[in-house]
C-alpha cells in the first residue's frame, strides 16, 4: 500500500470520526450509521468508493473510533453501503 493511500485512509476515518461518530456520542446515541456514499461526497473525492469502505470497514477505525462494527449491509464498495457501529 502506497504512502498516499494510507494518508488517504487516515484522512478518512479522521473525517467520520470527526462528522459522524463524535456528534453521535454527543447526542448519546449507542450506535451510528455511515453511509459510505455520504462520506465520498463530503469529502469531495472522486472515484475512491473502494478506500472509504476499506477505511470504515476496517479494525483500525474501529480501535481509533472505539466503536464496534455490527452491520456492513450493501454492495461491496459502493455508494450506499451502510456501516453500522456501537459506540462504546
Amino acid at each position: 500500500m502506497s504512502s498516499d493511500a494510507v494518508a488517504g485512509a487516515d484522512a478518512i476515518r479522521e473525517f467520520c470520526i470527526r462528522e459522524y461518530v463524535e456528534p453521535a456520542r454527543t447526542r448519546k446515541e449507542h450506535t451510528v450509521t455511515i453511509r459510505s456514499g455520504d462520506v465520498h461526497a463530503s469529502m469531495k473525492l472522486s472515484q475512491r468508493l473502494p478506500a472509504v469502505c476499506a477505511a470504515l470497514g476496517s479494525d483500525r477505525f474501529e480501535k481509533a473510533a472505539r466503536v464496534r462494527r455490527l452491520v456492513i449491509d450493501g454492495p461491496l464498495n459502493g455508494a450506499s453501503t451502510l456501516f453500522v457501529f456501537a459506540l462504546r
